[in-house]
């Protein structure tokens, strides 16, 4: 029997897909993007429109992007996390998440951590070329190439080992299980990628330890970040397996963050480089974040428009300036 045009396009929809999913082939399978979704409303606050219209936009952007190259997709709804509650803990949840996360898809090698407040900006850039495909070209292990919390990197005690000792562990891009971009302040959490590793359970481990936490808290404004800051200070194993990337590689900043100084080409998001992901970072602050949610969202749509979508616009442009002449002639008599 003849398959119909339906059919015929479901049929290579699939086949599309899977492609793009086969570790063989595409390679989707073995990413997971993590979006931590305040869904219900979180632990300490209720969600108004504007939070909700910004959560739609987001976990939108997100399906599309991970429905397009067969990555997983792991929507996390913070507001079943109460149990976390009882100790102000809501945003350590990450940590608890990342772990659940690696249980559920036990094949997948790299997961993508992403906050609500962010955005794909360029769609059609994979995982694997914008970062993966060249992983030694496109991270950098030696923090002191841009070091804005001054860390003395390497230690210099003489009881460590070689691998401890140098600025930038072994060397090997094997050995990265971590990847963290940084901002003006430091670490930033807003996206980064941690692979799965026996390294990896050990820091899941140490980074959620109850003890550090009661003991630090109070000291830590930014939670989980300050807690892994510590730990990559005083701990030699955890940077030998942690490297840096770039921050507007996967975490641009719009000018309203770390913009006191003015613009900064390390950080700040330029639609003429077309830069992958936009971290609307601290938003919540004094800036409108579903204002820039709602921008970054148009300038996404008008920059990766078809060759027939700006056809069409053209068309509609010229019409639109030709029906405004009138209007300004009229307006002189």
């Amino acid at each position: 029997m003849a398959q119909g045009p339906e059919e015929h396009w479901v049929f290579w929809a699939a086949m599309h897909r899977a492609y793009r999913r086969a570790s063989l082939l595409g390679g989707g399978s073995k990413f997971v993007i993590i979006l931590a979704a305040n869904q219900g409303g979180g632990v300490m606050e209720w969600k108004g429109p504007r939070e909700w219209a910004i959560e739609r936009d987001s976990v939108k952007n997100k399906k599309k992007y991970a429905k397009k190259w067969g990555y997983n997709l792991e929507i996390v709804d913070m507001s079943t996390k109460k149990r976390y509650a009882h100790e102000w803990r809501e945003s350590w949840e990450k940590v608890d998440t990342i772990r659940n996360c690696m249980r559920k898809y036990p094949k997948a090698q790299w997961f993508w951590w992403l906050d609500l407040n962010t955005f794909i900006m360029e769609p059609s850039y994979t995982l694997q070329k914008q970062v993966f495909n060249d992983l030694a070209g496109n991270t950098y292990r030696d923090i002191n190439i841009y070091n804005p919390l001054h860390i003395t990197h390497p230690f210099n005690d003489s009881k460590l080992d070689a691998t401890s000792l140098s600025p930038v562990g072994d060397g090997k891009p094997s050995s990265i299980d971590l990847i963290i971009p940084q901002d003006c302040a430091g670490f930033n959490l807003g996206s980064f990628f941690i692979r799965r590793s026996t390294w990896t359970d050990r820091l899941l481990d140490i980074w959620w330890d109850p003890v550090g936490y009661e003991q630090k808290h109070m000291e830590w404004e930014h939670k989980e970040q300050d807690a892994l800051e510590h730990l990559y200070i005083n701990q030699p194993w955890i940077r030998s397996h942690t490297a840096f990337i770039p921050q507007r590689k996967i975490n641009s900043f719009p000018m309203g963050a770390c913009g006191e100084n003015g613009e900064d080409k390390r950080i700040h998001y330029k639609e003429t480089d077309r830069d992958f992901v936009v971290n609307m970072a601290g938003c919540e602050w004094g800036r409108d974040c579903w204002g820039e949610m709602y921008n970054f969202r148009e300038l996404s749509n008008k920059l990766n428009r078809t060759p027939w979508e700006k056809f069409k616009d053209g068309i509609s442009d010229r019409i639109k300036a030709m029906k405004a002449k009138p209007d300004k002639k009229e307006g002189k008599s």
